[in-house]
């Protein structure tokens, strides 16, 4: 297939509250989205770096600037979704902007053929269940009644960020109030160190199912350390950017549990590898999420039913971010998500509610 042309797209949209992490808050989503189109049909992507290199080294402007400037550039005059990967090995790092253009790519290639993301990637089942991630509170009253509302709402799994200072007491606070039956995971994004694994441990009480990137992203030394001082099992999300990086976590013991990404590890081929990997090794894995609109939403979905997603995903609806979705909102059915069956991501941008909410477009002839 031959592309003729891409535009870069700039959305902002606000998000229903304010989501505190460990490395920050963010209160509104810059998206910059890919529309690549061929003679037969046009696909989308949507890049997840954020407005500053927080959780990565990745942010929304140096993705546009280095897919205008050396990703494109790179393209082969006919490809495919595997010749995208293959075209911009060379260029080293920028992981999030290859994954929005190769899923563009691939978009347009599944729409031109009629074929879904779910097919394609090799989905076992029609719907996911769904977690939710929790951002850091402001008190813990306000927690427990955030988390009462998503159960309320049909969520199948909480997952509650953690920092110093504000670990073990809501994680506590949410068991002593909803009990042990709360599917309850934990997730740090690298905020520890080795030297808090006896405050770590204290979460071993609580029969989470996980602990989530306690350490830095670069060390799988120290979290195969960590493993051995901790029962709950520890998942790795910014530490595994590849397939190569996830075959070295299980050598070396570093976590039994990995969180998928597509935008972290360079698209969802790379996320297909990945998860044939852990599975042929007996290591779980889920999907996470990056805040996505609802196209990045309806891929994920489709990855994560894949059959070693054996754990509930972030892949929350979509009003849990936006008041308005710029594709027909993900509902919530019995804490499941449906799998899209049409063709491509199965979703498409509603142009009304997309002009709306562009900031910025720019149109690249190829």
């Amino acid at each position: 297939m031959k592309i003729t042309g891409v535009e870069l797209r700039r959305i902002a949209m606000p998000l229903v509250a304010p989501f505190r992490t460990s490395f920050g808050t963010e209160t509104a989503r810059d998206v910059l989205l890919v529309r690549v189109v061929t003679p037969d049909a046009e696909g989308w992507g949507e890049c997840v770096a954020m407005s500053e290199p927080l959780y990565s080294s990745e942010y929304v402007d140096g993705a546009a600037e280095v897919i205008r400037r050396f990703l494109l550039p790179a393209l082969p005059r006919t490809l495919d979704a595997n010749a995208v990967g293959r075209a911009l090995e060379p260029i080293k790092g920028h992981r999030m902007a290859k994954a929005a253009l190769e899923t563009a790519v691939l978009d347009a290639q599944l729409r031109a053929a009629g074929e879904s993301f779910g097919r394609f990637l090799g989905a076992a089942r029609d719907r996911v269940p769904c977690g939710v991630s929790v951002g850091i509170m402001d008190s813990i009253p306000q927690l427990l009644e955030a988390v009462e509302g998503y159960l309320d709402e049909g969520y199948v799994r909480i997952k509650l960020k953690i920092e110093p200072g504000w670990d073990v007491a809501p994680v506590r606070a949410v068991r002593e109030r909803f009990g042990d039956d709360v599917l309850l995971q934990v997730d740090a994004n690298a905020a520890y160190t080795l030297v808090d694994a006896r405050q770590l441990a204290k979460l071993d009480d609580f029969g989470l199912l996980l602990i989530e990137q306690p350490l830095a992203n670069d060390d799988f030394v120290q979290h195969a350390k960590l493993a051995t001082q901790l029962k709950t099992p520890i998942c790795l999300d910014e530490s595994i950017e590849s397939a190569e990086h996830a075959a070295a976590a299980i050598a070396l013991g570093s976590c039994s549990i990995v969180n998928i990404k597509p935008g972290r590890i360079g698209g969802y081929l790379e996320a297909r590898r990945i998860h044939d990997l852990c599975r042929a090794n007996g290591i779980a894995v889920w999907c996470g999420g990056m805040l996505e609109t609802g196209l990045g939403r309806a891929a994920n979905v489709a990855l994560a039913a894949l059959p070693g997603f054996t754990l509930p995903g972030d892949t929350s609806g979509s009003r849990r971010y936006f008041a308005t979705d710029i594709t027909e909102p993900f509902e919530l059915s019995d804490g499941h998500l449906a799998v899209p069956t049409g063709p491509g991501l199965g979703v498409a941008p509603i142009p009304a509610v997309l002009d709306e909410v562009t900031t910025a477009t720019e149109w690249i002839t190829l």
